[in-house]
């Protein structure tokens, strides 16, 4: 990097000089155009006229008939932003292969199979960053994920024959590689900063609090797993409790996710990395209850283990919160006291 001072000519207008070794690396010399872009994170770009910002990125070509890495390459060509992946192999597809594309393609947002030959297979990624929500799209991953949560949670008291998250898991795959590929074609090209409506610092915060998610999902499939393997649910006050810190800790996601998104102020993100402290010290008493009752607890020690990886996701979600708001300008104060009335 290296820097230029920034000039006046006879009409005021502000000047900077290209690199003697960029403009001839590009073929310029004096008298040619170039051409300015002005991207919504303050990046002012040089263009060379005649290149063009705003190509479909290059399709992607596979060339295996190995179904996975077939399903691999097709899920890295749609985070990475390809309009297009051509399958190629010696004669048709064999139904294993077949089914991977179609599953794949259903998996994710605006992907199809748009034609199939003896040679190839293409598979089309129809989707227009300027009709992309990233922010809307978190908002449906975070309420499907709580929705996944609270469901395992409830199956305690009546522990069902198969873990209860369903084909809602496919919907949180389908959010999830939404946000990645908006954020990973934001990070590769401007333009897309600037069709998305988002810049760069928000994007990244945006897909952190995405993995974050996901992690959430995750750990609600650990609890659902731990209530299909019970055989009678756990007394009262064991379901009591876990109900009450599995709404507590799925509130405190929420709450972090609202303030990424920047749906609530800096004192919500504040106040949920408080509340996550105290749900913590709920799981030590609840894991020392179930150490001291004896017994069978296995299933149960699962379910707190989940619920605490999930008060994890939701410190690093609401410490995303505390990171957009010191970039915006928001001061971090403590709570103000009670006044006793």
């Amino acid at each position: 990097m290296e820097t230029r001072k920034v000039q006046t000519v006879g009409n005021g207008t502000y000047t900077v000089s290209l690199p003697k070794a960029w403009a001839e690396s590009h073929g310029l010399s004096a008298g040619d155009v170039v051409t300015l872009h002005d991207y919504i994170d303050g990046v002012l770009a040089v263009q060379v006229r005649g290149q063009t910002d705003d190509e479909a990125p290059a399709a992607a070509r596979v060339e295996s008939i190995d179904s996975e890495v077939i399903e691999r390459a097709l899920r890295a060509a749609y985070v990475a932003g390809a309009r297009e992946v051509t399958i190629e192999r010696d004669g048709p597809l064999t139904p294993e292969v077949r089914r991977v594309v179609e599953r794949v393609a259903r998996e994710r947002i605006g992907m199809s199979v748009a034609a199939e030959s003896e040679a190839g297979t293409t598979v089309r990624i129809m989707l227009d960053s300027e009709e992309v929500s990233v922010s809307q799209s978190l908002r449906q991953l975070a309420f499907t994920v709580r929705s996944v949560h609270h469901d395992a949670v409830a199956a305690l008291e009546s522990p069902p024959d198969s873990p209860p998250i369903g084909s809602r898991d496919e919907q949180v795959d389908r959010l999830s590689a939404m946000v990645e590929r908006s954020v990973s074609c934001g990070m590769a090209d401007l333009g897309e900063v600037d069709s998305l409506g988002k810049n760069r610092s928000e994007l990244f915060e945006l897909w952190t609090a995405m993995r974050e998610l996901r992690r959430v999902r995750d750990a609600a499939a650990e609890i659902g797993d731990a209530a299909a393997s019970l055989d009678e649910a756990p007394v009262e006050a064991q379901l009591e409790e876990c109900r009450d810190i599995g709404d507590a800790v799925r509130g405190t996601v929420s709450d972090g996710v609202d303030v990424v998104l920047g749906d609530a102020n800096v004192d919500m993100a504040r106040t949920a990395i408080d509340d996550l402290r105290q749900i913590r010290e709920r799981l030590d008493a609840f894991d020392q209850k179930l150490a001291d009752a004896g017994g069978d607890t296995v299933a149960l020690r699962r379910v707190s283990r989940g619920l605490r990886r999930t008060a994890e996701c939701g410190t690093d979600i609401a410490e995303v919160g505390l990171r957009r708001a010191v970039r915006c300008g928001e001061p971090i104060r403590d709570s103000e006291p009670e006044r006793a009335d």
